[in-house]
């Protein structure tokens, strides 16, 4: 056996942290940097267009993870997505660029301890990651990698939910990351001319020119190798074969908020007596790898349509070379077109609600194909403050791990649930959007009683693919990692990926794990 390869760096994930911290650290032409993909190239053409995201669902782009049964989902386990390729989640999300409320970041920092991570200190990397076709002002950046940009297509439902919901008393926007959050629009979308814009296409491949970025895809890590408190290396199987590589800066684990904890505790570091359990010599006692897990639950009200076609409709040939050659038609739509900010009580000082419109019947993740014409609206928590937690339920990498993400486990979450479902069914009922309604389909009427609404949320309550905080940022004596995103106790290894955030922030979460990867690179740097 020859000599084990050493690099500058190894990052651990080729997701919407990793990816980016790859290509930020390879700028500098002396270092050396290995990326290690468990999945494959991204090159299905299904993962380029951006109506056609569900399909990768439950296929092998999927690492097709479920939760454990969920009380306020009728008992039922949620399935979560997770992209397994290139690029990780931005190649298989709805592309909606949402950043987050001023109040997260800034909680962030007041909170749990994250200096540095204000929203004063977080516009700057945002502004460097965007390339925004559009929006020019001091909230957006024009010539980052990560292109922003306007629909090329758009149903005219979704126009019609947007003067709805502004007929229904919601202010209209065209910037939901400008001053204010608050409101109802189109939302803007992470694509290029109609085609999905990953991290892959963003960051990756240009970097992928540079002879000193190495990437190694269906390269699945095992654990982190750790001697005397340092980070030495990383074994992963590739082909069968178990492979080492050493380190000689620092590995950066981006596996996302399933597999960094489980990586973490894997390779020792973790709660003592859960790793006790597994048979895993305990490298660091860690309470907090795991503990905090959060993410936004989502549920829809379905209506029957008239007068109008559904996005199902467009699923053909003629659409599909469209979509494909010119990056027009209704394949080039993110299907989630259009949704709306707002708080379910007065005394909320920023958003805890947002909704996601999509012009077909969008439910059990995409799963269903409709049969008939619908619209969905659909209320989305984006205040959460039920916690969950994730555990290993062997020893053995490829085993999934236990995932308890506790939906609506707390009173409040629940009220706020119901409060957003009785706004979207006033938006439903309200203007344009009503005109194109013929009826209700879920719930039943649409003067559903409580217990009504939280039946449909047994049934069609889902995840909205935004898990975090499993190894979670601050100084709190059960963070996983510091301020500037070392892990607590082990000396060599940070973390740059959803992970960390210590609270889901109010917004979908790809544009908040780019922008911690882009401060990821330069802490790195500086160091």
């Amino acid at each position: 056996m020859g000599a084990i390869e050493t690099f500058d760096h190894v990052v651990i994930g080729s997701g919407s942290g990793g990816g980016v911290v790859a290509a930020r650290l390879t700028e500098d032409p002396s270092v050396r940097v290995l990326l290690l993909e468990a999945g494959p190239v991204d090159d299905d053409d299904m993962i380029h267009l951006p109506a056609a995201f569900h399909t990768l669902f439950k296929t092998r782009w999927d690492w097709a993870y479920q939760t454990t049964p969920q009380k306020m989902l009728g008992g039922r386990r949620a399935d979560w997505p997770r992209m397994k390729g290139l690029g990780g989640c931005s190649s298989m999300n709805a592309m909606i660029y949402i950043r987050g409320n001023r109040a997260d970041y800034d909680e962030w920092r007041d909170s749990y301890g994250a200096e540095g991570w204000g929203y004063d200190d977080v516009l700057p990397y945002f502004r460097k990651a965007e390339g925004n076709t559009r929006l020019r002002n001091s909230f957006h950046g024009n010539d980052g990698p990560l292109h922003v940009e306007d629909r090329r297509y758009t149903h005219e439902l979704s126009h019609a939910f947007v003067a709805s919901a502004v007929a229904d008393g919601l202010k209209e926007t065209d910037d939901f990351n400008g001053a204010e959050q608050e409101g109802a629009g189109l939302y803007q979308v992470t694509c290029r001319k109609g085609r999905r814009w990953s991290v892959a296409d963003a960051y990756l491949r240009p970097a992928l020119r540079r002879p000193n970025l190495t990437l190694r895809t269906e390269s699945f890590v095992t654990t982190v190798d750790i001697e005397k408190g340092r980070a030495v290396g990383v074994s992963y199987v590739r082909d069968g074969v178990a492979q080492q590589v050493r380190v000689s800066g620092e590995v950066v684990l981006a596996g996302g908020a399933v597999n960094s904890p489980q990586t973490l505790m894997l390779s020792g570091v973790g709660p003592a007596a859960h790793l006790a359990e597994h048979g895993i010599e305990v490298k660091v006692d860690s309470p907090g790898v795991g503990r905090h897990l959060q993410d936004h639950p989502v549920s829809g009200i379905l209506a029957y349509t008239r007068g109008t076609t559904d996005m199902a409709e467009f699923l053909d040939l003629p659409h599909l070379l469209q979509a494909q050659r010119l990056g027009r038609g209704p394949l080039s739509s993110n299907v989630a077109e259009a949704g709306a900010f707002f708080t379910s009580r007065d005394d909320l000082e920023a958003p805890d609600l947002q909704i996601h419109m999509t012009p077909t019947g969008f439910y059990d993740n995409g799963l269903h194909e409709p049969t008939r014409r619908a619209v969905t609206v659909a209320p989305t928590l984006v205040r959460v403050e039920s916690e969950g937690y994730l555990k290993l339920r062997s020893s053995d990498p490829t085993w999934h791990p236990e995932i308890e993400p506790a939906y609506l486990g707390e009173q409040a979450d629940v009220d706020a649930m119901v409060a957003g479902y009785r706004r979207a069914l006033d938006i439903v009922r309200t203007g344009p959007l009503s005109e194109l309604v013929e009826g209700p389909w879920e719930p039943a009427t649409f003067e559903p009683t409580d217990e009504e609404i939280l039946d449909v949320v047994s049934r069609l309550g889902q995840t909205l693919y935004h898990p975090v905080a499993t190894c979670a940022m601050g100084t709190r004596d059960d963070s996983v990692v510091d301020p500037q995103l070392r892990v607590r106790g082990v000396e060599g290894l940070r973390i740059a990926d959803a992970s960390v955030m210590p609270r889901v922030p109010r917004g979908n979460t790809n544009a908040p794990t780019i922008m911690i990867g882009e401060k990821a690179a330069d802490l790195i740097k500086g160091a």
